[in-house]
């Protein structure tokens, strides 16, 4: 079918503002994806002066808390495309977003009750893991003062998917940057006994933590509720009345996404219990290019936080268009980077782990050469890795979430798991073969990702709610 040039030039015209929309959107949301590493990056630094076994432990405690927290934080961000696909439909929808949020408030309650119950008892999970028994007492010490961060953060969470749909999520930034000076300070303070307080150890970081993230809710809680364009949506407004249909709508979008978040999560986690096996090299070259590869990832993830906004807000409006724009806009950014990424990982190897540790010190020279060749494998799924991210979130702005998960469920323990023990232990390839298998789920969630995405007109995903 042939275009008139005036045709063209509108196509040209809405493309190119998708893509600074998305731009604007997705860079803040990147940033603070990265604040927030940087906000547990700054523990890992302050507990490392304390000695490897209170690092150790806190690791250990910090694994158990983030693996009932990413479930919850994908639960509570099911906000973020049912607020998206209100504002498209009705602009100033404040009724609607201010009645999703209220529910989000209230899940975020609903799952928190039962998590402070099981880290309470975090010792004895550790111990059924089969965890020295020291350090699971002392993990303990850390969580019983991190949980009470819990509630708060996913308040945060919910309280950014609201500025992320109404596309100023660079007040989320902002009050994640000044949270991580906050906790440099309260680790100080509490962790080594300073102003006059005690010496808390590890109890001061797990506490230093929970005032950050308590610092999170409070601080974006006074941007929405003084910024004259969050204030009108009353967001706190009887926030203690039940909207039961909202609240199993909400349960029913967002325990697909925890899942989906679940699954990836503790396959990873997992890899590093079958790193043990081979050593401590293999544990620490893992440690590095997981990390490496970690930071890489925050870059799709913003994008796929954005491509669910955007892909929503275009659900809402019934524009189809406007969903295929968002969509692939996102895809292009996100593979654009992991491109780029991969080609540096391959490239320079050396110039990256050397960021973790000397990689002149003869010492190093075996976790420096099992890093690298892990680093190569980074770098041959970082672009799968990119896709399935974005996919994951350009399905979450249609509200697509269920089908996902089981794509996520099957690759990564259906296929990667399986996998990564096949070339690691009997195909004799050790570390190198867990991340076969771990590059090998990634490319099949992202495949299935994108087909489903590819038919999202015969599936009838874009017909607006």
């Amino acid at each position: 079918m042939l275009f008139s040039p005036h045709q063209n030039a509108l196509s040209r015209a809405a493309w190119l503002g998708e893509f600074r929309a998305m731009l604007a959107l997705g860079a803040p949301l990147v940033l603070t994806n990265l604040a927030q590493i940087a906000l547990t990056t700054t523990d890992v630094v302050i507990l490392g002066r304390l000695g490897p076994s209170a690092l150790a432990a806190a690791t250990l405690g910090t694994n158990l808390y983030i693996a009932i927290q990413i479930f919850a934080i994908g639960v509570v961000s099911a906000t973020s495309p049912m607020m998206a696909e209100a504002l498209g439909r009705k602009r100033h929808a404040a009724r609607d977003v201010r009645r999703t949020f209220r529910q989000g408030l209230w899940t975020a309650v609903i799952i928190t009750l039962p998590s402070w119950v099981v880290l309470w008892h975090s010792e004895a999970v550790l111990l059924l893991f089969g965890q020295d028994p020291q350090l699971a007492a002392d993990a303990q010490s850390f969580v019983h003062e991190l949980q009470w961060g819990f509630l708060p953060f996913l308040g945060f969470i919910a309280l950014r998917s609201f500025v992320s749909a109404l596309e100023r999520p660079i007040w989320a930034l902002v009050v994640t940057a000044i949270a991580i000076l906050f906790n440099v300070a309260a680790n100080w303070v509490l962790v080594f006994g300073h102003l006059g307080f005690p010496a808390l150890g590890l109890r001061g970081s797990g506490m230093a933590t929970s005032l950050s993230n308590t610092f999170l809710f409070v601080s974006l809680t006074v941007v929405v509720l003084t910024n004259r364009k969050f204030r009108r949506y009353h967001l706190f407004g009887r926030w203690w009345r039940p909207d039961w249909p909202r609240l199993a709508g909400l349960w029913r979008l967002g325990l697909p996404i925890g899942a989906t978040l679940g699954f990836e999560v503790t396959v990873f986690n997992a890899a590093v219990f079958l790193m043990g096996q081979f050593g401590m090299a293999a544990i620490a070259a893992h440690s590095i290019a997981i990390q490496i590869a970690s930071a890489s990832f925050m870059v799709p993830l913003g994008l796929g936080q954005a491509a669910t906004v955007r892909v929503g807000r275009a659900l809402g409006a019934n524009d189809p268009d406007g969903i295929t724009r968002a969509g692939w806009t996102a895809f292009a950014l996100a593979i654009s980077f992991m491109a780029t990424m991969s080609m540096v990982m391959i490239a320079a190897p050396h110039l990256l782990i050397g960021a973790f540790i000397d990689i002149a010190d003869p010492a190093n020279a075996a976790v420096v050469q099992l890093a690298a060749t892990f680093l190569f494998c980074a770098a041959v799924f970082q672009i799968v890795d990119g896709a399935q991210a974005i996919g994951a979130g350009m399905l979450r702005g249609l509200q697509d979430t269920r089908v996902p998960m089981i794509y996520a469920g099957l690759g990564y323990w259906g296929f990667g798991m399986p996998l990564s023990l096949f070339f690691g232990f009997y195909m004799g390839l050790q570390g190198l073969g867990i991340w076969i298998g771990l590059a090998s789920g990634l490319a099949i969630v992202a495949v299935m990702m994108m087909a489903r995405w590819i038919r999202r007109d015969r599936l009838g995903l874009v017909t607006a709610r």
